[in-house]
């Protein structure tokens, strides 16, 4: 290689190839990006309560809020207008509500099978997924039935598929299993199918991890375990090859869709999940991952904008196929 010397600079007069040629200007940039997040990718998680024209903050979660029935169809309406195509639903139920077997959850006339009405009635075309887990309803606080100190896998079972079920019949067009119980989703794909819902969907939470970013969503439902944690059915941070077991088995019982939970720590979770099946997959931007972009954005250390599409970019980069995120109306309006 030959170089020529200005101004004791040595300049490069031989050099074939140069990457940068393709960074050189937005243009270029523009035309040869690989990765590309849309509105089509995103799902809006909701937090709902009862009432009307309630919007009550979240502590933990800085400018998002719980909301009403009415609310919660003004925001998908938006987010739909946005090319947002879905909404995931998570309720917020008073104490009073909760017991031990979680039976509100299956309550025909309960808040999220009348908000799942209230938007299908609204916005029929915006997909409404809803989430099956007992730990919205349990005054225990855990995604199972607890008996003496131990969450009950098969007596679970039963309430979940009938929950699954109730949402169902309120309009749900995927219904969502985050709970980790084994067998679940064969279990719910058979009672729905029982119950003449062949065509709903089910988005498992295939490989959801014992992760300590679920904090600020622990506040907006209310929902901390009373005691002890959740490791004995979410997963272990540490493992990677388990969440293949996982996934595998989802898909043998008849899962549509895949979730990885958490998504910005377990990059490398969903870039494995997605070369080794051929289902969809998605991925939970969760709670802490917001708290910590919002906090950092709040005292000055990095721009929030910046920050939140590069976040959303790796994710679809690692392999999801749709998001879950908080930032998804400001990601909507941006992209």
């Amino acid at each position: 290689m030959e170089y020529k010397f200005k101004n004791s600079e040595p300049i490069l007069v031989n050099l074939q190839h140069r990457p940068r040629r393709n960074r050189r200007s937005e243009s270029i940039r523009r035309m040869v990006r690989e990765t590309l997040v849309t509105p089509n990718d995103l799902v809006l998680p909701v937090f709902v309560v009862e009432g009307h024209g309630v919007r009550e903050p979240i502590g933990a979660m800085p400018e998002y809020c719980r909301l009403s029935r009415d609310l919660v169809v003004s925001s998908a309406k938006e987010a739909f207008a946005l090319g947002i195509p879905a909404v995931a639903l998570f309720p917020s139920i008073g104490d009073s509500l909760k017991t031990a077997d979680g039976i509100e959850s299956i309550n025909p006339d309960g808040l999220l099978q009348r908000t799942i009405a209230d938007l299908k009635n609204a916005v029929p075309e915006m997909c409404v997924i809803s989430d099956v887990a007992l730990d919205p309803y349990s005054s225990d606080g855990h995604d199972g039935i607890l008996e003496d100190g131990r969450i009950l896998n098969d007596r679970s079972l039963e309430v979940l598929a009938k929950m699954a079920v109730s949402q169902a019949e309120a309009g749900a067009d995927i219904v969502a299993p985050s709970d980790m119980m084994d067998g679940r989703v064969g279990y719910i794909r058979e009672a729905l199918d029982q119950s003449s819902f062949c065509e709903v969907g089910i988005l498992a939470y295939a490989a959801k991890y014992a992760s300590v970013f679920y904090g600020p969503f622990r506040e907006a439902l209310n929902s901390s375990p009373k005691f002890g944690d959740k490791k004995s059915y979410q997963m272990d941070p540490s493992n990677s090859r388990e969440a293949l077991r996982e996934v595998q088995l989802d898909v043998s019982e008849g899962a549509d869709i895949l979730m990885v939970k958490p998504a910005l720590s377990y990059l490398d979770v969903i870039a494995r999940v997605k070369s080794n099946v051929s289902l969809p997959i998605a991925a939970y931007s969760v709670s802490g991952e917001y708290a910590m972009i919002k906090a950092a954005a709040q005292r000055g250390f990095l721009d929030e904008q910046a920050a939140f599409a590069e976040m959303l970019v790796s994710i679809k980069r690692a392999g999801a196929d749709l998001i879950f995120t908080y930032y998804a109306v400001q990601a909507a309006k941006c992209f």
